[in-house]
């Protein structure tokens, strides 16, 4: 028989596969720009010619889209204010450049790629977290037949990619938790304990990765301070779990300080290099303001390019603050835990004839909507691991709170501004967590009462099943298939009624 640590990766790998099967399969459909596919993939386009982004021409009402065509160049002459950093472009860039820019499977692949990557590194993150080789393939089956993750995954748009790098610093960063538990001693006489001295490799690879994470979307630096918070906060605890003194101040000088002079130095740094194609350039918006404007006293020494990278990210600043056009799915986080408002990414009518349709009138939609079972139970696990890290100091609880609360918390100070609920996928990994943590919970430990250890499996086994029935349910209106329209308005009944 296979050992537990085999399993540990047997399992994900086949929920990955599985997945990884649903994303790709017919990927290209449906053949046409979908949400904000409309920019992110012009400018990932614009990326592989000029390195920064430009201008689309202006398409006339009725005209077939070029970039979709091909009918006719592509891009301007000037450069177009984006208010985005570069990173997850150069990620869907590259799949366009395998497929080619007018190829939806192009501007979708690396979408594809990170979305199914994820459901493997979930599975190794509850492992690593739960110990369990059957919580760490339920970790990566739920994330496979979420249906948010699902449609972020099959469509060209930059918050999967937030996902990601976040989900991948956080795998690196318990990685980095776990060698310094095996490094840190007993207490010496005085009560000081022999920590970790020296690089720590998986945390700079966590701090590269939420540098990555902020590369996409300024919102990763949210992501960013929480996880790194919880990996300092995770060597106090080590320190006050082997019983040393005055650990809370010697934990922030060994541990807290280089962290920070750590991230200080490479967020920074690693987030300027990510705009290297718009400094390569000279047409880019707005890369000749700082030679137009010259330094101010003082500011001499600071290059034009750089001051010139300033001002446009204080129009972006500008922008994201100022943004309060109404729209149609515009959602208040209050209810994205809840799926109180799913985004319709894409929505048209065929009539018989048409696109496969057999009966008068079906439908085409991609909805992005997360799985009812694993949001309403992933909002009441969440509340329960608060209850266990702060009645029982459960650390398990703590990392996973820790991802929620990078993803979620912040967007509380926006709600005055233009959101939606699909930017709750940058946290749906951790959703997940919560709800295998709870699983984990009814199953007890193992070697526990086998009583308890039938009810919890069977009480676990009829939730998955639950998850995957839905998924299978609504993943019609999920992966844009054509459906009759008495289909489609079945599947709307509950996105509608929530």
């Amino acid at each position: 028989p296979w050992s537990e640590p085999a399993w540990a990766w047997a399992g994900p790998l086949a929920a990955t596969a599985v997945g990884g099967l649903q994303r790709f399969w017919r990927l290209g459909t449906p053949h046409a720009l979908v949400f904000d596919e409309a920019y992110y993939a012009k400018d990932a386009a614009s990326y592989l010619r000029y390195g920064y982004e430009m201008a689309p021409r202006a398409v006339p009402p009725g005209a077939p889209d070029p970039f979709v065509s091909g009918s006719g160049p592509m891009f301007g002459s000037a450069g177009e204010f984006v208010v985005h950093p570069p990173v997850g472009k150069w990620m869907i860039a590259a799949g366009e450049a395998l497929f080619g820019p007018g190829n939806p499977v192009g501007w979708r692949f690396s979408a594809a790629v990170c979305g199914t990557l994820a459901i493997l590194m979930i599975g190794r993150i509850a492992y690593r977290l739960f110990g369990s080789a059957l919580l760490a393939t339920t970790a990566s089956l739920l994330l496979a037949c979420d249906g948010l993750e699902f449609v972020q995954s099959r469509t060209g748009v930059l918050d999967i990619f937030v996902m990601f790098w976040a989900l991948a610093a956080f795998g690196c960063l318990l990685i980095d938790r776990d060698r310094a538990r095996t490094r840190t001693t007993a207490p010496a006489e005085g009560g000081s304990v022999r920590g970790w001295h020296g690089v720590r490799g998986w945390r700079l690879a966590g701090v590269v990765g939420l540098t990555l994470c902020t590369g996409v979307k300024w919102s990763g630096l949210y992501i960013a301070a929480a996880l790194l918070t919880f990996s300092v906060a995770s060597d106090l605890a080590t320190r006050r779990a082997a019983g040393a003194t005055r650990w809370v101040t010697r934990g922030l000088v060994a541990d807290g300080l280089p962290a920070f002079v750590t991230a200080a130095v490479v967020l920074p740094v690693g987030y300027v290099a990510t705009w290297w194609g718009w400094f390569a350039g000279d047409r880019g918006w707005d890369r000749q303001w700082g030679a137009r404007h010259p330094a101010p006293p003082g500011w001499s020494w600071v290059p034009d390019a750089l001051r010139g990278l300033w001002h446009y990210h204080a129009e972006m600043w500008h922008f994201h603050l100022n943004l309060h056009t109404p729209h149609p799915y515009m959602s208040s986080p209050w209810a994205w835990p809840v799926l109180g408002r799913p985004t319709a990414y894409f929505y048209v009518n065929h009539t018989a004839g048409h696109a496969g349709c057999h009966v008068p009138v079906c439908s085409q939609a991609v909805l992005a909507l997360g799985n009812p079972a694993i949001w309403w139970g992933g909002t009441l696990a969440a509340g329960v691991l608060l209850f266990r890290w702060l009645l029982a100091r459960d650390r398990r609880a703590a990392a996973v709170l820790a991802g929620l609360a990078g993803g979620y918390l912040p967007w509380f100070l926006y709600t005055d501004r233009t959101i939606f609920e699909f930017y709750a996928v940058a946290f749906s990994p951790w959703m997940v967590l919560a709800v295998v943590h709870c699983l984990g919970l009814l199953l007890g430990p193992r070697g526990g009462p086998p009583q308890r250890r039938r009810r919890g499996a069977l009480l676990g086994g009829s939730y998955v099943f639950v998850v995957v029935m839905m998924f299978w349910f609504f993943y019609p209106v999920l992966a844009g298939r054509v459906v009759p329209h008495a289909e489609w308005a079945l599947r709307m009944w509950l996105p509608s009624w929530i």
